[in-house]
């Protein structure tokens, strides 16, 4: 006796042809209760993180607490350069002159900064990622050039095939696809 099971699905993908299509179409999603659903454009679109009722993000703090352990990094290594590792008393000067310091001080604040904010983004957006289900629907193709597409997943508690293809369509889209894991 064998089983047929069904595949399994990530979600429905619907295709729009403009920004506006695309942020109604989020916002009406939303409106109906999908909660697990992602939003892919060709461009940023200050609107959609909005539709999408994303959350807050860390990295703001995350870079500052970089810069401050840059600027404390720097300081406190200059600090035991000249005054603990290799003190050189020259013409008299003090051996910890701090506004020498501060070119040094403010450049490993700028590197603390700039290397949470790089490695900070591709944590967040969990990269690299070289597959993700959508790749598997071939219109998905357009998605960096022209086309907008929102995708409502199947892991959505309201998410059911048939309601949420109807009401997919229902928003006008060029087509919805079905996106396979």
């Amino acid at each position: 006796m064998s089983h047929e099971s069904t595949p399994t699905l990530y979600g429905l993908m619907a295709e729009f042809d403009t920004a506006e299509g695309l942020i109604h179409a989020t916002e009406q999603a939303r409106l109906a209760g999908y909660r697990a659903m992602d939003a892919y454009s060709p461009l940023p679109i200050e609107e959609l993180s909005e539709a999408l009722d994303l959350p807050k993000t860390r990295l703001p703090k995350a870079v500052f607490i970089g810069g401050l352990v840059g600027c404390l990094g720097g300081f406190l290594l200059e600090t035991w350069a000249s005054t603990i590792a290799y003190p050189m008393n020259i013409g008299g000067r003090p051996l910890f002159s701090w506004p020498q310091f501060i070119p040094v001080t403010f450049e490993t604040t700028v590197l603390g900064a700039a290397l949470t904010c790089f490695f900070g983004m591709w944590g967040s957006n969990k990269l690299p990622q070289p597959y993700h289900p959508v790749f598997n629907v071939p219109e998905f193709a357009r998605a960096s050039t022209d086309r907008f597409f929102l995708c409502i997943e199947a892991a959505d508690p309201r998410f059911d095939r048939e309601a949420t293809a109807r009401f997919l369509q229902d928003l006008h889209p060029l087509g919805v696809s079905e996106v396979a894991p």
